[in-house]
């Protein structure tokens, strides 16, 4: 019992002594503890505030863009760019169509039929050709045009004695292509400067020569029969 009692007191000590010895660990205080757990705290919220910072700047600056051109966009659909065509100085010269050549060009006369009964009135026909390779412009106006009825020396009528005004007609014929102007003629005799006459072309199976002017060119004749 003794040895028992001895031995207790040594155990108790030796206990003390690890507790106590310059080798052995120490545990935190709660002090410690609690500078330990303010510190993490204090990181965590930094590390937050850093992420959702960089979000933030991220946003901002991804905001702006969407905003600059959203900007951009009104701006284009409430003012139209300019189109290369419309801005100055760049539009292409466009070059003029040019008269046509009076050699290439051909008139022709015609008429609706070849011979007419006494109650039928002739239509006479003039057709202008662009003979040339090139598309070129002829004046077909009434400045220009003449439709001349005659029989043998005698001149029956022609378009330009009793016409009320002369105008200019320009157009653009393509190669090969033709213009027509018709003109029903009333059987009736015309003199220069619609002086009044009241004689008639005469009748009974007479033959006509229908010749279509346009400017200096004349067309082949076309004969045709009063009735």
């Amino acid at each position: 019992m003794g040895r028992q009692g001895n031995s207790s007191p040594r155990k108790t000590a030796s206990a003390s002594g690890s507790r106590g010895g310059s080798g052995a660990t120490r545990q935190p205080s709660a002090a410690v503890y609690r500078r330990r757990r303010l510190f993490v705290g204090t990181a965590l919220l930094m590390a937050v505030a850093l992420t959702f910072g960089g979000f933030a700047v991220a946003g901002a600056f991804s905001g702006t863009e969407q905003a600059s051109s959203t900007d951009g966009a009104s701006e284009s659909a409430a003012v139209p760019a300019p189109s290369p065509s419309a801005t100055a100085g760049s539009e292409p010269t466009a070059t003029p169509t040019p008269s046509c050549n009076q050699n290439l060009v051909t008139v022709s006369a015609s008429t609706d039929k070849a011979a007419y009964g006494p109650e039928e009135n002739p239509l006479l026909t003039l057709k202008v050709t662009n003979g040339g390779t090139m598309p070129c412009e002829v004046n077909i106006g009434t400045s220009q045009m003449e439709f001349l009825v005659t029989s043998g020396a005698d001149r029956i009528f022609s378009s330009k004695d009793c016409q009320a005004k002369s105008e200019d007609l320009v157009k653009t014929i393509a190669p090969g292509a033709s213009e027509t102007a018709n003109f029903p003629w009333a059987r009736n005799r015309t003199l220069e400067g619609c002086s009044p006459i009241e004689a008639r072309p005469g009748a009974g199976g007479a033959y006509y020569i229908f010749t279509a002017k346009l400017g200096s060119r004349a067309s082949p004749k076309a004969v045709f029969q009063l009735s």
